[in-house]
């Protein structure tokens, strides 16, 4: 199959864009880039692109939630799990209560309620 497409980035909704694009940065590095307070650019020296839109929604679901059975979340790779879950929870983020996958990952949920996971390698 051909492609015909490229990624351009993530785009994660947020009552807040600037402060959980602070908070990512804070994970990945890069710079930040906005034209205006409802939308800021993370780029990285990866290639990685992640936006951040305001989208003024009710409080997020927990996770898991039945509710939110098809919710996309991202996975980043840090080089050692206890390291990395100290300096997440530094820069604001929680630990979900609910920890699947019998230590290989970790899971915790952002400033604005998404959940997101770390692993060490590749799975």
């Amino acid at each position: 199959m051909t492609d015909f497409g490229r990624l351009l980035a993530v785009t994660i909704d947020c009552p807040e864009p600037r402060l959980l694009a602070e908070f990512y940065q804070g994970l990945l590095g890069g710079d930040l880039r906005s034209t205006n307070p409802d939308f800021v650019v993370l780029t990285s020296g990866h290639g990685g692109r992640l936006d951040f839109q305001r989208v003024d929604n009710p409080k997020p679901l927990p996770w898991p939630s039945e509710d939110a059975a098809s919710r996309l979340h991202l996975d980043f790779i840090v080089d050692d799990l206890d390291e990395g879950e100290q300096r997440l929870l530094e820069l604001g983020a929680v630990r979900a209560e609910f920890q699947p996958g019998e230590g290989r990952f970790r899971v915790f949920v952002d400033l604005a309620g998404h959940p997101f996971c770390i692993v060490t390698q590749p799975a």
